[in-house]
């Protein structure tokens, strides 16, 4: 019953929107972010400090070609922000597509990192990275890949601006790789070679230092937190990458990811693939832990017809999604990517962050606002 009752509560939201102000000419960005739901009208009122970007992709559809129309709201790759484990995103495209170009490899060959006790798989990797947004697993197949080779992948098929420079989870300065045992066979494996990294030059961009102060090491210091030598993945970049991997013939053949017709599929599912379907706890791991628009602010379960392919990111008091939703049933689909700092004291690494009472909440009703936008939407 909880799951229809969610399904009437988006239904009613399309009477939030009149008809007659969805005109061709309208900025649907501009009329939901106008909006008087308390949820998003607390941001709005004090736009500044949240930092929010958000880029919202209407899709149309005439005989085979398909049309994109993007809006947005104060996106800027040179105002930063801290992209957290959205940055898993494109390291689980490019591993899989390096499985790809390598015969003796597949998602289903057997690894480990050396000097870790953790056997796994690459689909298994990839896997907890978009169902729970593991940091290990994602660590994993940084090793296999190594920073420089993401990095200049990425500005291959013109995603960019990109920066990634470290793993997640723990702090390292080491920019060299560890190596990769893995099983070709059941006895017989073999050892990838470590590759040494650029060191990363710090990045000058729009508050790239934020807040008054931070901890380290227990101790609070009395300066803004200084991002400049950590990960850099813009709006921008997150929305060319999920467009590339949910709609590739509308790219260019060198822009789009070489990946096999079972990898994509499979990559597709992962990202759509909710917790509990793939054996974590329902309870702590519930349909929208890593669901940010629509049902990040319930622990309803998300009805079968809509599916939500998009990687999420928290940390810093910054909270970030990059979906692409779709409703079967009302064939609706829309790509959509936002980004928010909820940090009202300014201090960062005292886990004081707004993400459960503004952050998440608004990125929710964000969702459910375009969601219902889409509903009434001529197409």
């Amino acid at each position: 019953m909880k799951k229809y009752a969610l399904l009437t509560l988006l239904g009613t939201l399309i009477l939030s929107i009149s008809c007659g102000d969805a005109t061709k000419d309208s900025n649907p960005l501009e009329m939901v972010l106008a909006s008087e739901k308390p949820t998003i009208k607390r941001v709005m009122d004090s736009i500044d400090r949240y930092e929010v970007q958000i880029r919202y992709t209407q899709i149309d559809r005439h005989n085979d070609s398909v049309l994109f129309t993007d809006y947005d709201f104060q996106v800027s790759d040179d105002r930063y922000f801290y992209p957290a484990s959205t940055v898993k995103f494109p390291t689980a495209v490019l591993a899989l597509e390096k499985l790809n170009q390598i015969d003796t490899l597949n998602q289903d060959t057997r690894f480990y990192v050396e000097g870790d006790s953790v056997e796994t798989t690459f689909a298994n990797a990839v896997s907890k990275i978009f169902a729970v947004s593991d940091n290990n697993a994602n660590n994993r197949l940084v090793e296999f890949l190594g920073q420089n080779a993401i990095n200049e992948s990425l500005l291959k098929k013109g995603i960019t601006p990109v920066r990634i420079s470290h793993r997640l989870g723990y702090h390292t300065d080491d920019v060299t790789t560890k190596p990769l045992i893995i099983y070709l066979n059941d006895s017989t494996t073999a050892t990838t070679r470590p590759t040494i990294n650029s060191e990363p030059k710090p990045l000058a961009l729009e508050r790239i230092q934020k807040g008054i102060g931070y901890y380290a090491d227990d101790s609070l210091m009395t300066e803004p937190f200084d991002f400049s030598l950590k990960n850099y993945y813009p709006v921008s970049a997150q929305h060319g990458l999920i467009k590339r991997v949910v709609f590739p013939e509308q790219f260019n053949e060198e822009e789009r990811f070489d990946l096999s017709t079972k990898q994509r599929d499979f990559l597709l599912s992962a990202m759509h693939t909710l917790p509990k379907e793939v054996g974590y706890d329902p309870e702590e791991y519930y349909d929208g832990y890593c669901k940010f628009f629509l049902f990040g602010d319930t622990k309803e379960n998300i009805p079968e017809q809509i599916k939500i392919y998009n990687k999420v990111g928290f940390a810093y008091g910054t909270l970030t999604d990059c979906a692409y939703i779709t409703d079967s049933k009302n064939e609706i689909d829309f790509f959509l990517t936002a980004t928010i700092l909820v940090n009202k004291d300014g201090v960062f690494n005292d886990d004081q962050y707004e993400y459960d009472e503004v952050g998440i909440p608004f990125l929710a009703e964000l969702g459910r606002q375009l969601y219902a936008y889409e509903l009434q939407r001529k197409k």
